[in-house]
């Protein structure tokens, strides 16, 4: 069994694009700007927010965090987007969901220009995703690729399982997994709550990508052996044993799983650590993309 390493894999891409913005400052070029606008002070948001700054600093980008209070209307925040829409040294930017009640979620993802949607999430950018035009990848579904990639995961021809069709993870990776090219060329099955027999499809699958949010939910009789196991869940579960009183838990019964898998990512260290590292990714192609149109 070999662990897709998301931690390792992550840094190797920040020091590459690192090198790329060393570059740019050498040239005395602009570096790529990300901002953050979050909503709110949901705890495990601010946690990520706060992960994402640390890591524009470690590749040398400037980052920008915009805190809005809870009570924020809609209107508010859509001036908010039209700003950072119209800055023109911002080249990308996210807003960190979920969104308060009183904020309509696809209303402001609309609101976002496609340009600098570094997330992904635009229905444009989407469509372009489904059509195989270049355009912006959602940041998980991208770090699952580039994983594969990079280990090397045979993809073409094999049966590919996805559980859970968010438009985060679940669908864009459907749709991804069975495009031409490498990784792609999969026949995918896309399952959900309503999907019957699941055991019966995911025990046939060479590939399972679960993105569903129930912890060890996928157990070792689920799998055939030598499958390869990308595991998107991440949940707190109460562990008194932890000085945090919880324990971060994926998808996947790891313990046994792994015992039968060809590849599976852990959790933590896994997909998590390559969505972050993708995000980066997007907005240095989004610098490029706006210095190019100049």
């Amino acid at each position: 069994m070999i662990l897709l390493d998301g931690k390792k894999v992550s840094e190797d891409i920040k020091n590459e694009i690192k090198a790329e913005v060393d570059a740019m400052k050498a040239k005395g070029e602009k570096v790529p700007h990300l901002a953050a606008l979050i909503v709110g002070n949901d705890g495990a948001s601010l946690t990520y927010v706060g992960s994402k700054v640390k890591a524009c600093e470690r590749v040398g980008f400037d980052s920008t965090l915009v805190k809005m209070p809870s009570t924020t209307s809609e209107t508010e925040l859509l001036k908010k987007i039209k700003e950072l829409n119209e800055n023109d040294d911002i080249d990308g930017f996210i807003v960190q969901l979920p969104l308060p009640d009183q904020i309509d979620t696809q209303k402001v993802l609309m609101a976002v220009d496609p340009s600098k949607d570094v997330d992904g999430f635009h229905p444009e950018n989407f469509g372009k995703m489904a059509l195989d035009m270049s355009t912006f990848i959602p940041a998980t579904p991208f770090g699952i690729l580039e994983l594969l990639e990079r280990y090397n995961v045979e993809t073409k021809g094999k049966q590919t399982v996805v559980i859970g069709r968010s438009h985060i993870v679940g669908r864009p990776m459907s749709i991804l997994m069975g495009r031409k090219g490498f990784p792609g060329n999969s026949t995918v099955t896309l399952t959900h709550s309503h999907t019957k027999n699941i055991n019966q499809i995911t025990s046939q699958a060479d590939i399972i990508i679960t993105a569903l949010g129930v912890p060890n939910y996928l157990k070792a009789e689920m799998i055939k052996d030598d499958a390869v196991i990308i595991d998107v869940g991440i949940t707190r579960v109460p562990d008194e044993t932890t000085e945090k009183g919880y324990k971060i838990t994926g998808d996947v019964d790891f313990e046994n799983v792994s015992k039968k898998a060809s590849y599976i990512t852990p959790v933590p260290g896994g997909v998590g650590p390559m969505t972050i590292a993708m995000l980066l990714k997007n907005t240095l192609l989004a610098r490029e993309r706006r210095r190019s149109s100049i």
